[in-house]
């Protein structure tokens, strides 16, 4: 923990203290707020970079304050030549606790956060917003020994977008040629055709992820291509060419419907999200079991469950705090001092995570051997996926962008909404 100074607070009582992860866009540490003695999580930011987004991230943290699972903001400030957040303090990510279960997830586990992932969602759709960066890396969990310790929570939302207007509800237009927004290895079909995003885009990439959980690995993760555009090009292609029941083989048929259901939607159609919540409680009885809030990684280390002192390091860039309140961490080598006296030359932290699970290799698929996997069998969806078969496959990749998150410009164009749907600023 960095030793108390002036130079180690922000934002008057909040004190900073050991690094806890880092990404694209800036490092984060862990704090502790001195009035109530409550941990946090404090994010910095430079100033300087080419689209800084903490602020806008912190008004869309006001205006989901109320929104179930996602973490509480406290500040926004600039400290010198960073900008700061602070937030609610979480547990590990989900990509972290797959990495320590093997990078496999049982269908129980994945149905039951499967059910939280929607509702996240859903908070966020009813709040005239999409999210945009679906990703198991910007799913958390809560801190261990609290009610909330396997409650799913949701992060970063710097990509987040408003639909529709909050008061005529009127929808954003239907346009093409969009720039690639989000992360191409769970990002819609749609997305990669260059089309506008909505809530429908949202869900289909929570289908990529519920799938990747249980597979283990995608089948267009690992493709190579010369350029990062052709990359994504030959994502996009391979996801069109991929019929959901291959996807979904050898799993609850439970989740081909999702999949079906969520691709045919309109642009504008509101998701029937009771609808996809209900297709997880078939998936957990088909496999004859409870929603008992038992997860996997409960189970590692003898049951004792997770414990990042002897697990695999976690790969935070979220604000979660790998380590259970009971240890007591080294002292990061990051100074602090360092990162909030770094001259404006210097301001530009070293970004991003590695991306290695796409070099994982795919382990014998769990089979359930039950007559209803991978058929379509529900009126709801039989439609839908025979629509899905006629048209949605080896369509081109329209879609220009050339970055796995989402370009400069399309963060720069919600700042202005933003400003006017928030009162904090």
């Amino acid at each position: 923990m960095a030793q108390s100074s002036s130079s180690s607070r922000v934002g008057v009582h909040y004190k900073v203290g050991s690094k806890i992860g880092e990404g694209s866009f800036g490092i984060i540490f862990e704090g502790i707020n001195l009035l109530n003695n409550q941990q946090v999580a404090i994010k910095f930011e430079p100033r300087k970079c080419e689209a800084p987004q903490l602020r806008d991230e912190y008004r869309s943290y006001r205006i989901l304050n109320d929104v179930l699972g996602v973490p509480k903001a406290y500040f926004f400030g600039q400290e010198g030549v960073h900008n700061i957040l602070v937030i609610d303090l979480l547990g590990p990510s989900l990509e972290d606790l797959f990495d320590w279960c093997g990078r496999r997830f049982s269908v129980k586990t994945v149905v039951q956060v499967a059910k939280q992932m929607i509702q996240r969602v859903q908070g966020i759709h009813e709040h005239n917003l999409i999210y945009r960066d679906v990703k198991p890396d910007n799913f958390l969990i809560g801190k261990p020994d609290t009610p909330e310790a396997n409650q799913v929570y949701v992060v970063d939302f710097g990509m987040a977008k408003q639909y529709r207007d909050p008061k005529t509800k009127s929808h954003i237009p239907y346009r093409e040629k969009k720039a690639l927004s989000g992360t191409a290895r769970y990002m819609s079909i749609n997305t990669h055709l260059g089309r506008e995003q909505l809530r429908r885009d949202d869900l289909e990439s929570l289908g990529h992820v519920f799938m990747y959980f249980l597979r283990g690995l995608l089948p267009w993760q690992g493709l190579k291509a010369p350029t990062n555009k052709q990359k994504y090009e030959r994502i996009g292609m391979k996801k069109q060419s991929t019929l959901v029941n291959e996807l979904c083989q050898g799993f609850p048929i439970q989740f081909a419907q999702y999949l079906t259901y969520v691709r045919n939607l309109k642009f504008d159609e509101e998701p029937d999200y009771d609808y996809l919540v209900g297709l997880m409680d078939k998936a957990l009885q088909l496999i004859d079991a409870t929603e008992d809030g038992h997860y996997d990684w409960m189970d590692l280390n003898g049951g004792r469950g997770w414990d990042a002192a002897l697990n695999k390091k976690a790969n935070l860039h979220g604000y979660g705090n790998p380590h259970p309140p009971q240890q007591r961490r080294k002292a990061n080598n990051t100074n602090v001092t360092n990162v909030l006296k770094r001259p404006s030359g210097q301001d530009k932290l070293a970004g991003g995570l590695p991306n290695n699970s796409s070099q994982q290799r795919l382990t014998k698929s769990q089979s359930l051997n039950h007559p209803n996997y991978n058929s379509i069998t529900d009126e709801h969806s039989r439609k839908a996926y025979r629509q899905t078969n006629q048209h949605g496959h080896n369509l081109p990749v329209t879609g220009d962008g050339h970055s796995e998150t989402s370009s400069f410009e399309e963060r720069r164009k919600n700042q202005l909404w933003l400003r006017r749907n928030c009162c904090c600023f």
